[in-house]
């Protein structure tokens, strides 16, 4: 069963989610990858404000190609998560509610997960065209000069993905290999 959720994703919907459900997202979600990270990251430690608003918002670990016509990007598969391992846990204690990329995240950004009620969502890595179709529109919002790693806004429609860890740490990538284990 998939479940559909309209973004602002609020707490009651996170606590609804399980490590391995399919999920459709409509809304809008932030975007940015490690660079992006990096400058949040640096402000954070300094204790200056972001320059973007990141409380309750999901964050899309992306850099898209080039937009063909008729299309808001162009392809817009997602990026390994493990490089924004270092930034995850601080931006969740400041309140993002999740993240979605690709591959397993370390012991830190579990705990900040579970400790925060956050969840960490995947899409599927080599279906960046058929991820494309789902984003309506994007948004600047800032560090134009990291190119495809700026923070942006999508506007996404039936965004496709999947809970990889859910908001109590159970972990689909710690779960499902065991179920293909020969003993």
């Amino acid at each position: 069963m998939t479940k559909r959720i309209t973004l602002p994703i609020t707490e009651k919907a996170i606590a609804d989610l399980h490590a391995g459900d399919s999920v459709l997202l409509t809304g809008t979600i932030l975007t940015g990858r490690d660079a992006a990270h990096k400058r949040l990251y640096e402000l954070i430690e300094k204790g200056e404000p972001l320059p973007v608003d990141i409380k309750g918002e999901l964050i899309y670990y992306v850099g898209p190609a080039p937009a063909k016509p008729g299309y808001a990007v162009g392809p817009a598969g997602p990026t390994s998560s493990y490089r924004m391992d270092k930034y995850a846990p601080s931006l969740l204690d400041l309140g993002l509610k999740g993240m979605i990329g690709k591959g397993a995240r370390n012991r830190d950004v579990i705990d900040a997960i579970v400790r925060n009620k956050c969840v960490y969502l995947v899409a599927i890595g080599g279906a960046a065209a058929l991820i494309a179709k789902s984003i309506k529109k994007e948004e600047l919002l800032c560090y134009e000069d990291l190119g495809t790693e700026a923070v942006r806004r999508y506007t996404v429609e039936d965004f496709p993905c999947i809970v990889a860890i859910d908001s109590e740490g159970n972990n689909v990538y710690e779960t499902e290999p065991v179920k293909y284990r020969e003993d």
